[in-house]
């Protein structure tokens, strides 16, 4: 009598369990492919404000040293286009935070003519080449005979963060509760005291989020800058104008400070909005 061995044949369930798992782990690491690509430039800075090169080019590793946080503002002419760069992202991401709210909340609360053109616009200005924008906003400051320096900057800068600031605030505003705001009407309260009192408490972390994503764009941004400044230096001016000379360590301290700064108010953010959360 003849023996067979009969397999138990795999179960559908298991079959698709397996594949699903082997997705989930190719999704899994190509996440971190992605967070390594993002971060890898970012250590190499942080790791480049503690060498000690011997010449001009901070490109090697020549060895240890903490000396370029002690004299991290030793290059008065570096100091002096990180602070105007600051002073410019303040102000900018300020005003832009201010002038995109109100536009944020009418097109996420109201509809109105003209709300689909704006709509358009908005969207055109954050899609659109910065140096089509660059060479708009030159051309607009030539022929109004307005000389080129830090406010035609600021002026820039707050032309096309008003969009990114709108369109966080926006998206926040569309899925607000209207019962909350209708309650506090039915309390006694006008528009004006509910929209301070009710609308901007809640939407006020999607402000914060945009009027930060405004100062990120605006002490970053190269483009449009190189085309308003003048002879007005920013931070990313000078780096474009050492590089053919030679990046001091201190252009690697200064964006790990201002790295860690960014890191430090997500943080404490993040922990307010979670213990916030707790408490509610």
């Amino acid at each position: 009598m003849t023996t067979q061995t009969l397999e138990r044949p795999t179960s559908a369930p298991a079959a698709q369990r397996r594949r699903r798992l082997t997705g989930e782990r190719a999704m899994f690491l190509y996440t971190w492919l992605i967070i390594a690509w993002l971060v890898v430039p970012i250590l190499i800075m942080i790791v480049f404000g503690f060498n000690d090169p011997k010449g001009r080019y901070n490109q090697t590793w020549q060895g240890f040293t903490l000396k370029w946080y002690k004299d991290v503002f030793a290059i008065s002419d570096l100091t002096s286009a990180l602070v105007i760069s600051l002073g410019i992202a303040v102000v900018s991401s300020l005003l832009a935070g201010a002038l995109g709210t109100g536009i944020g909340y009418a097109l996420g609360r109201y509809r109105f003519r003209g709300a689909d053109g704006l709509n358009l616009v908005m969207f055109a200005t954050m899609s659109s080449p910065e140096l089509i924008m660059g060479i708009s906003l030159l051309t607009l400051f030539v022929s109004a005979g307005i000389g080129l320096g830090a406010v035609t900057i600021t002026i820039a800068h707050v032309m096309f963060s008003i969009s990114f600031v709108s369109t966080v605030v926006r998206a926040r505003v569309i899925t607000l509760d209207r019962s909350i705001e209708e309650a506090a009407a039915d309390l006694g309260a006008g528009p004006w005291t509910t929209f301070w009192k009710v609308t901007f408490p809640i939407i006020l972390p999607a402000v914060f989020s945009g009027v930060m994503l405004a100062f990120a764009l605006s002490i970053d941004d190269f483009v449009v800058t190189n085309f308003t400044a003048g002879t007005t230096v920013t931070f990313p001016l000078w780096i474009w104008g050492a590089t053919r000379v030679g990046l001091p360590p201190q252009v690697n301290v200064m964006g790990t400070l201002i790295f860690a700064a960014g890191i430090l108010i997500a943080v404490v953010t993040n922990l307010r909005s979670r213990s916030k959360a707790k408490r509610s």
